[in-house]
């Protein structure tokens, strides 16, 4: 039986070594082709894999009788990706730029998690019979959705693209979203990842992002072996399923939901570091402009990709394996644990004390950073502390979902439907007939007259709507205004009279 040819991008990342370990206990089915940059770190993590030869800077290498292809190179280089794509069945997309390194260089994020998804879908196309013939599986993320908190906090597909301020990482995601859909190739899916769970959870922890979270943040975790292995599950679809063609939330079930204060104190208590409200103060936490939330329907993936294996508690023993071993490796080396509640006492407030910190941030001035966080300075002044009464949880507060403007019953949708979405949206469907097809391209104008092109796929299946809408810049709280569609999230957490503005290069106050 002939095997197929997998480009597995983004290897070296947490979801995608997983997969690609998955991939290699499954290579008797798959032959493997990486794009790997040529450093040091990647050249250490596949070490066990390259027999031993050495890598002297970009070109392609096959090793293991051609079962592994890497293709030293980079994705920001058109060459390099053709060179991947050529002879494959199918492409694994989990490559991105993340926060918090993405905050501070956004022409980098736009260029990985947008401009080479770009490149990749035009090189796969190229292929032979590629747009017909290729499976393309891209990983998205929840950070498209923006600040959820309750009541809003139950997220399905469909819902609308509101990437919170200073996001850059939500932004290009959600470019590089939006090519992958409308690229003509038959066999696509997009896997909005929520927020992926690692043992060496001190990485999240231990940079000041971590009070950009609001501590009444619902999210639905997902180990990182979970998503490597539902990743590559998709091979086993075949490219008859009403899978392909989609869009899909990717989170671990209800199983690995939590609010973000009950994560903070259980992670604490298996560090040793006791009660985190006795090392910090609750005005650190930023009250919006974060993302995460529980999927309503995570379990549509999972019903196709069975991918489900750990819950929360099966998290925290990953993170107490991963502690225990690392104080054995220390100890072997005669050094300890740094711990102790005077030194993460000192660790958090050099974090909230750093540029990107939210102490700093009231401290020095940074008026447009406190009014996207918190609202105000006032605001977090006013801020009380642990004692007072904590806002509303996701686990007891009723979820309001969002409504997406157009009959989701009905088996089959007409003109008339995709008119009243449109209008939902503060605009109209220009295009004056449609073929009933879910991809075809159709012309619309959003609520300032701005045309644009689309297919219903894009926007209503996947939330997708006008480019001149998007962010960056961030002119959110105009658009919600002429947008009820948009309002419904960006209401949630911002009040009607507020008139913010944020430019496009708004993150240079912390570079």
């Amino acid at each position: 039986m002939t095997r197929e040819r997998v480009l597995l991008t983004g290897a070296s990342g947490s979801m995608g070594f997983v997969a690609f370990e998955e991939l290699w206990k499954r290579r008797d089915r798959f032959d493997i082709v990486l794009l790997l940059r040529p450093s040091e770190k990647n050249i250490t993590m596949f070490e066990p894999y390259i027999e031993g030869r050495r890598v002297d800077g970009k070109g392609t290498a096959r090793y293991h009788g051609g079962n592994l292809t890497i293709v030293w190179g980079d994705a920001l280089d058109e060459t390099d990706i053709r060179a991947a794509c050529s002879g494959i069945d199918v492409v694994l997309n989990p490559m991105a730029f993340i926060a918090p390194a993405a905050d501070h260089d956004p022409a980098m994020a736009e260029a990985v998690n947008a401009k080479a998804v770009e490149t990749l879908v035009k090189a796969v196309c190229a292929e032979p019979d590629g747009a017909e013939r290729i499976r393309f599986v891209h990983v998205g993320s929840v950070a498209q959705y923006g600040d959820r908190l309750p009541p809003r906090h139950m997220i399905r597909t469909g819902d609308p693209m509101v990437p919170s301020v200073f996001d850059f990482y939500a932004t290009t995601k959600i470019r590089g979203e939006r090519a992958v859909i409308e690229s003509g190739i038959r066999h696509w899916v997009s896997l909005r990842q929520t927020f992926i769970t690692i043992p060496e959870f001190m990485t999240v922890l231990l940079d000041p992002i971590y009070f950009h979270l609001p501590l009444n943040t619902a999210t639905e975790m997902n180990t990182k072996y979970d998503a490597g292995r539902g990743l590559v599950n998709a091979l086993d679809v075949p490219a008859s399923s009403d899978f392909w063609g989609r869009v899909y939330n990717m989170a671990g079930g209800p199983s690995c939901r939590f609010a973000a204060i009950d994560y903070s104190r259980k992670l604490f208590e298996i560090v040793g570091g006791g009660d985190f409200r006795e090392l910090t103060e609750r005005r650190w936490y930023a009250t919006r402009n974060f993302h995460c939330g529980w999927f309503a329907d995570s379990a549509v993936l999972n019903g196709y990709l069975n991918f489900w294996r750990d819950d929360n508690e099966a998290h925290y023993e990953q993170v107490r394996q991963y502690m225990a071993g690392l104080a054995a490796e220390l100890a072997a080396r005669g050094e300890s644990m740094p711990g102790g509640s005077d030194y993460i006492r000192n660790v958090l407030a050099q974090m909230v004390d750093a540029r990107t910190g939210t102490r700093f941030w009231r401290q020095n001035g940074y008026d447009m950073r406190m009014r996207a966080f918190y609202g105000s300075n006032e605001a977090y002044d006013a801020i009380p502390d642990w004692d007072a009464k904590m806002p509303p949880m996701p686990q007891d507060t009723p979820a309001r979902l969002i409504e997406h403007g157009y009959d989701h019953t009905k088996s089959r949708l007409e003109l008339a439907d995709l008119r009243q979405a449109a209008e939902f949206r503060g605009g109209k469907l220009v295009s004056p007939d449609w073929d009933g097809d879910w991809r075809t391209r159709l012309e619309w104008a959003d609520a300032e007259g701005k045309r644009f092109h689309g297919s219903p796929n894009l926007i209503l299946k996947a939330g997708h709507w006008s480019p001149h809408e998007a962010a960056p810049p961030w002119d959110f709280d105009r658009v919600a205004k002429r947008n009820p569609f948009f309002a419904q999230v960006w209401h949630n957490t911002h009040q009607p009279e507020e008139s913010n503005f944020y430019p496009a290069d708004c993150y240079l106050d912390i570079v």
